[in-house]
């Protein structure tokens, strides 16, 4: 028997499909380190996503199909991850302090979307990431309540704010800078204002990911963010019912306009499980966030139950994903956010970082 090559265990490495994204869990320079001594191999494997809740399961997948080599005494694979830019949309830069931004989206209001999000940012925490939200409803924001965060932003130099931070978040939202009370009576133009601030005046710190929490509809915040904001991809939130699919799609349309890749669909209150005798019954119908991504051929990151146990923990300030993280629902919503962040590790990198600033003297 020949011995093995490094380029043979690579090889074998590669033909290893990673179940998220569908394709070979080895990538251009993913492989981080391999060694063999008298056939017992040990590799590590780096991904372009967190993925905490199924690491060990991964580990052992890719030992045991390393150890179908002739040769190969022993196998054990070691999974890390290292989140990257991805590029946003055309002659925007990236901003300071945040690698990826996700906006989640509705379409309409009353679907769960900002409960979605808040759950969402907190499953890619647990999943190992570093990751903020960002309140964009100016008029409605509804983050300071669902995360529990009381108080006000502080600022170090009398021009920008720091986040406040819950469950390992960071956090902003105007609901920071005014009396919990106090509306915010603002037109169009001011809104727009408003939210580049938030945005661009907070000091994020090395953020994976920053979820923007959307406001409904389809409006100035939308195209303001689309035009000026580096939005790396987008997830559209519905509820089976057709009145909710009908302004999903409108969602779904706007990004696709503005250049904005769709990297997900969830579907919300999917079905109900009554807390007495367990019965489930599809209140808002069924199958219509399913089929509506297979429609427009973006992944059904998963479907949600109308849990009485989600809304009690937002209300409280420790959403679900905090509150019971061994909780079935939790585990729900850790499984779509590993699917949505693997989604947006196999799309275009941004490299713009790594470009030489040109000066002529």
């Amino acid at each position: 028997m020949s011995e093995l090559s490094v380029a043979d265990i690579e090889q074998h490495l590669k033909e290893f499909i990673d179940p998220l994204t569908g394709k070979s869990i080895l990538p251009k320079k993913a492989l981080k380190n391999l060694t063999l001594v008298n056939g017992e191999l040990r590799v590590e494997v780096v991904l372009g996503y967190p993925a905490a809740g199924i690491k060990d399961q991964l580990e052992s997948d890719i030992a045991t199909h390393m150890q179908q080599l002739e040769g190969i005494k022993s196998a054990q694979a070691t999974i890390s991850w290292v989140v990257k830019p991805h590029a946003a949309q055309k002659g925007i830069k990236l901003m300071k302090g945040v690698k990826n931004m996700i906006a989640v989206a509705s379409g309409k209001g009353g679907v769960g979307k900002s409960t979605t999000s808040v759950n969402l940012a907190l499953a890619l925490v647990a999943e190992g990431a570093r990751v903020g939200i960002l309140d964009a409803d100016i008029y409605g924001p509804s983050q300071p309540t669902m995360l529990g965060i009381k108080g006000r932003p502080g600022s170090p130099d009398g021009k920008t704010i720091e986040p406040m931070e819950g469950h390992g978040l960071q956090v902003m939202s105007v609901g920071f800078l005014v009396d919990e009370d106090t509306p915010m009576i603002l037109r169009g133009p001011m809104v727009t204002q408003a939210l580049g601030q938030l945005l661009n005046d907070t000091n994020w710190d090395d953020l994976d990911y920053l979820i923007i929490d959307m406001p409904p509809g389809t409006g100035d915040i939308h195209l303001t963010l689309a035009q000026t904001v580096p939005v790396t991809g987008s997830v559209v939130v519905t509820t089976p019912q057709d009145i909710a699919l009908i302004d999903a799609k409108k969602g779904m349309k706007m990004f696709e306009k503005v250049d904005i890749p769709v990297l997900g669909l969830i579907e919300n209150m999917s079905v109900h499980i009554c807390s007495n005798c367990q019965h489930e019954e599809a209140i808002f119908g069924q199958g219509g966030g399913e089929a509506m991504a297979k429609e427009y051929g973006v992944e059904f990151l998963g479907a949600l139950p109308l849990d009485m146990s989600i809304r009690i923990s937002t209300d409280i300030g420790v959403p679900t994903v905090a509150a019971d993280p061994d909780s079935q629902v939790s585990g729900m919503y850790r499984a779509m956010a590993r699917r949505l962040a693997a989604s947006l590790s196999v799309k275009a990198k941004d490299f713009s970082s790594k470009m030489p600033n040109i000066v002529i003297n």
